[in-house]
């Protein structure tokens, strides 16, 4: 499958370049960001051998991936990481213990001899709700982590759109 994605700092927004300057603004107002200048490319991204979080199979394994490092936590004595809200955001925005536990399943597909997952897709709701009792809020999104740089088809600068056409 081919798609497009909006990239800032290597993470990658499913056709979704609004949301990318969002997050590109709001990381470089952060204290102590090294972001001064936030800027947004598009790329052609080919998401291949694709680990989708978007898929019941692959949840599954996630899941498998999570109890086996909770059980490694157990017999290291070394806690979890744990995902936290920045500022005054309720949203879990530092996902270490969903990177924790995707960076197992990667080491566990390894240790396997499984074929290497080339790109990792999911999806993230994200902010207020658009109305009350909404199932959507304003900042939901895709995701996708690129693994294998060969993945990548192209990258392109976004144009300005051309007010005159409908926008297909």
């Amino acid at each position: 499958m081919i798609t497009i994605g909006w990239v800032v700092a290597s993470i990658f927004w499913e056709n979704n370049e609004e949301r990318a300057w969002e997050w590109a603004k709001e990381l470089s107002n952060r204290p102590n960001s090294s972001i001064k200048n936030p800027a947004v490319i598009g790329a052609i991204i080919d998401l291949g051998y694709c680990f989708d979080l978007t898929d019941s199979a692959y949840l599954q394994e996630l899941k498998k991936s999570y109890d086996a490092a909770v059980q490694f936590s157990k017999l290291s004595g070394i806690p979890l990481p744990v995902n936290k809200s920045i500022g005054n955001s309720t949203d879990l925005l530092l996902r270490k213990l969903d990177c924790y536990v995707i960076q197992m399943m990667h080491k566990f597909n390894r240790e396997v001899n499984k074929r290497a997952y080339d790109s990792v897709r999911g999806v993230f709701w994200e902010g207020k709700p658009l109305y009350p009792n909404a199932g959507f809020a304003e900042k939901n999104h895709i995701q996708i982590c690129v693994c294998n740089p060969n993945c990548i088809k192209g990258y392109f600068l976004p144009r300005e759109v051309d007010e005159q056409y409908p926008i297909p």
